[in-house]
């Protein structure tokens, strides 16, 4: 896949960018440029290679050092939302901003 100047000049627009020509160019270039890159990468066989869970795995067998999943900060919401100006069942209310 790869773009051209007009889909460049589309992608400002749609991202309210004023490209000047020579900008418009180096973006293009740039962007060819990572699109041939992830072409690349996909032409790689993986076939019956297992994903790494850390890059390092690749090299020597390691152990991720987790800590225990335990609450560590006090239940703070009732004082929390003292300064609230709508709160039911534990929860903030707002007002509605979008009408079906």
């Amino acid at each position: 896949m790869s773009l051209d100047a007009s889909d460049i000049a589309r992608i400002a627009s749609l991202a309210r960018l004023q490209l000047a020509s020579d900008e418009s160019e180096r973006m293009l270039s740039q962007i060819n440029g990572f699109f041939d890159l992830v072409e690349r990468m996909r032409s790689v066989d993986t076939t019956g290679i297992e994903p790494l869970a850390h890059p390092v795995a690749a090299i020597e067998d390691i152990t991720l050092r987790l800590r225990d999943d335990v609450v560590s900060e006090p239940d703070n919401r009732q004082a929390n939302q003292k300064s609230a100006p709508a709160v039911e069942a534990g929860l903030f209310l707002v007002p509605k901003v979008i009408e079906q």
